[in-house]
């Protein structure tokens, strides 16, 4: 069920974790049944990450991408940034994130979660596992973890257009329209290209702000 009422507390880019604790208990059969939505994830086959500095690789990727000339090489300019962001540069943490996979498939969120709970403990720099576990959360509709979480991965990576994509689907979904059109709007910004989002942007913006004269 969507939520038709405001979130006064939620407004970009200050997510308070007060507030997502607020969404949970205003919103409390969203907590009751996981469902499956489209949220912007990794592809499956990544091309190996480039060696080299990874911040200095992903400032050249971002510039790249934001004058992509067409889909195609917008794409694959995501999956060289997805391939930096999924490199956490440990064996202990990939092996882990394998099998984050493999329950995430098999819907053993609880699972996933507890897996990404050592994968932050022992990285908590790694800005992939803290977006995965917010993606975990938000299909057990837990929007104020996945919020929180999507916090600390915009404090790591202010870039990272998957979470921001994320974070917009949750506020649409808690009906807080207008600062769902911003955080698209800001995702939009960094990779022009992202698929669907445009469309969703086009309603938003017609319904948040009117149609323009």
């Amino acid at each position: 069920m969507t939520m038709k009422r405001r979130f006064p507390c939620v407004r970009w880019p200050a997510l308070a974790f007060g507030c997502a604790a607020a969404i949970a208990v205003a919103t409390p059969s969203l907590a009751q049944q996981p469902r499956d939505r489209d949220w912007v994830q990794p592809p499956n086959d990544l091309p190996r990450a480039e060696r080299g500095q990874p911040t200095d690789n992903l400032d050249t990727l971002f510039a790249a991408l934001k004058i992509a000339p067409d889909a195609a090489s917008a794409k694959a300019i995501e999956e060289r940034i997805w391939a930096l962001w999924m490199n956490s540069g440990s064996d202990t943490c990939a092996l882990l994130m394998t099998r984050v996979k493999v329950a995430t498939d098999a819907k053993d969120y609880d699972l996933a979660i507890k897996l990404l709970n050592a994968i932050v403990e022992i990285k908590p720099d790694y800005v992939e596992a803290w977006n995965r576990r917010a993606t975990i959360y938000y299909l057990k509709n837990d929007f104020a973890h996945a919020i929180a979480d999507i916090r600390e991965v915009l404090a790591r990576e202010p870039r990272h257009f998957g979470a921001l994509s994320g974070l917009g689907m949750m506020l649409q979904e808690i009906g807080d329209d207008k600062d769902a059109l911003t955080a698209y709007r800001k995702a939009l910004a960094i990779d022009p290209h992202l698929e669907h989002i445009p469309d969703v942007v086009k309603t938003l913006t017609e319904k948040v702000e009117g149609r323009k004269i």
